[in-house]
């Protein structure tokens, strides 16, 4: 599908904690893990939706998507993508924020392709129009190919508090793709400020997708995280010697890079910095409240098990996770909802979940709790 001869590689973040989606995610079994809107693993349907971008020479794309994740999920994360080789897991031996794995990852595919495109995708998010989400990732391959670090803006639906803001140069026009110059970032803003950034036409969400050179992201991470460029040549070095040395050197270098994101390290700071608007259907998936927006419902709202039983309950959402819940029939227990609007209940083998939708963002305070108790092994 790639329009250039230029090899575009892909890398996608998967690291996580796994606490907005307690108890289906755990520490050990994050957002991108799970099959939220039914079907494959959240990563595994990233990697497949980029697989055309990848693909070059008759190839199916697989040998160029990387995945940058904890050493505590490599199983995981293996069993969901066995199309992706060992040699393209980067395996972070501490966490250190974006920049640092970015960075090793731009410094790791250069050494394999000096001239690839390097996009970075977040690995547990929801593309609903995969064909337009594709083309806006082209029109950002090729202002990358240009020269200047590319970025994806989502045009805003409503004034979200929860997202950061991108200010670009002018307007986004209906339907335009086309690069924009970008002014600025804007940290998660009041629901006021955020409804004057929508109404002005002039701001997008940021979304964590990032598009570059690998040799531009390199030069402009020496340009403004110098000691996380130190600590990156550290690691090519050793590379140069052979894969033990790499690894040796990562596991010594890794945890003392400095722990800074790629916005706030090296976005905030480019010049020159372009972003294509994008209207794909995205949605984050930042708690079960999204889920349930995205879930297929009855006439009143509701998504549930087959099996349920509503009387007058309506806009509910119920995850039944337990081991026996995919069993025959007359095995499964009975749920049912009597007079009630608005709720999430989720059930796994060692916890339940019941929590308004509207309070879906606080579950991230049970897992909390349970630490606090000693109960440090249900999250």
């Amino acid at each position: 599908m790639s329009s250039t001869e230029t090899p575009v590689h892909v890398l996608i973040l998967a690291g996580g904690a796994g606490t907005r989606f307690w108890p289906a995610s755990r520490a050990a079994r994050p957002k991108q893990l799970l099959p939220l809107l039914g079907g494959e693993p959240l990563i595994t349907a990233t990697a497949r939706r980029v697989l055309p971008l990848c693909a070059r020479g008759g190839s199916d794309g697989w040998e160029r998507i990387w995945i940058a994740t904890g050493q505590h999920l490599v199983a995981p994360t293996r069993a969901a993508l066995p199309g992706v080789s060992e040699r393209r897991l980067l395996v972070e031996p501490a966490p250190r924020n974006t920049a640092p794995c970015i960075g090793w990852a731009a410094a790791t595919i250069a050494r394999d392709d000096p001239d690839a495109i390097v996009v970075v995708l977040p690995s547990d998010h929801h593309i609903a129009d995969v064909p337009r989400f594709l083309e806006v990732l082209q029109a950002a391959v090729a202002s990358a190919q240009g020269g200047a670090i590319t970025t994806i803006g989502i045009r805003p639906t409503h004034p979200e508090t929860g997202f950061g803001y991108i200010e670009a140069e002018e307007a986004a026009g209906a339907g335009s793709a086309a690069p924009r110059n970008v002014l600025r970032f804007v940290e998660k803003p009041s629901r006021e400020r955020a409804a004057e950034f929508v109404a002005s036409g002039r701001f997008l969400w940021n979304a964590g997708m990032f598009i570059f050179r690998a040799g531009d992201m390199r030069a402009a991470i020496r340009a403004h995280l110098p000691a996380l460029a130190e600590g990156l040549d550290e690691i090519d070095g050793a590379a140069a010697l052979g894969a033990a040395d790499e690894a040796e050197a990562v596991l010594r270098v890794f945890p003392r890079l400095p722990a800074v994101s790629i916005d706030h390290g090296v976005m905030e700071h480019v010049a020159g910095l372009a972003v294509v608007p994008g209207d794909f259907g995205w949605s984050d998936l930042g708690s079960w409240q999204s889920a349930w927006e995205l879930a297929d419902k009855d006439e009143r709202g509701n998504c549930a098990p087959e099996g349920t039983v509503l009387v007058d309950a309506q806009g509910n959402y119920l995850v039944d996770l337990r081991a026996r819940a995919g069993g025959a029939p007359e095995e499964r227990r009975v749920v049912a909802l009597v007079g009630v609007e608005g709720l999430v209940v989720v059930e796994t083998d060692d916890a339940l979940l019941i929590v308004p939708r509207e309070r879906a963002q606080d579950v991230k305070h049970v897992v909390d709790a349970l630490k606090a108790r000693g109960q440090g092994r249900l999250t």
